[in-house]
């Protein structure tokens, strides 16, 4: 039986346009993040065979790196839908706009400094807003690939994946429209849910 699953979209492929075409999404979701889903269970699988039989320890690590990868975008994908909307875009309110104020001046300048994170990004990876549990506030970092480069220590917020595959079709090389266009269809709601989550 399957550990891990695609989980269905709240909204139709073409919710997004102009912002993001509906190609994109149909391809993002039923392709690469499926293709996720199912290298994270296959890992799963292969690790737990390993483990019971040999054990070998090579083997072992090159499982377990495939796993991060696959498992990684399976759960970066599933945070990245949640955060976009059809009725998203404006501005946050409550205590995550304060939280934002507080830790980066304004919501011009959480803007610039997430807009300046996703596109100072080397090759793939992501841009994320999260909550820092030793400091208390809110931090951006730049997640390397899928599953590198962030503390474990930070609970993700709102993600943007700066892959090619969730652009190049209809921006091609041109990442900062990208980049601008999403703000239109960010779920600060569910940012919001998530950020009193991770305070609890």
């Amino acid at each position: 039986m399957a550990v891990y699953e695609l989980p269905e979209l709240d909204y139709a492929y073409d919710a997004l346009e102009p912002h993001i075409s509906a190609e994109i999404m149909e391809l993002h979701h039923t392709k690469h993040h499926a293709n996720y889903v199912a290298g994270a269970n296959a890992a799963t699988e292969a690790i737990k065979a390993e483990a019971e039989g040999e054990g070998n320890g090579d083997r072992l690590r090159a499982l377990y790196k495939n796993l991060a990868f696959n498992l990684g975008g399976h759960t970066n994908h599933s945070i990245f839908w949640k955060n976009l909307s059809p009725n998203g875009g404006g501005e946050p309110t409550g205590e995550l706009a304060e939280a934002i104020n507080e830790a980066f001046g304004s919501l011009e300048g959480f803007k610039k400094a997430f807009s300046g994170a996703a596109l100072s990004l080397q090759g793939s990876g992501w841009a994320v807003l999260g909550y820092d549990h030793i400091a208390g506030r809110l931090a951006i970092q730049q997640l390397t690939d899928q599953a590198g480069n962030t503390s474990i220590n930070l609970t993700p917020l709102l993600m943007l994946d700066m892959w090619e595959h969730a652009f190049y079709l209809q921006y091609k090389n041109v990442k900062a429209d990208y980049v601008k266009a999403v703000w239109n269809v960010f779920n600060w709601d569910d940012v919001a849910e998530r950020y009193a989550a991770a305070k609890k």
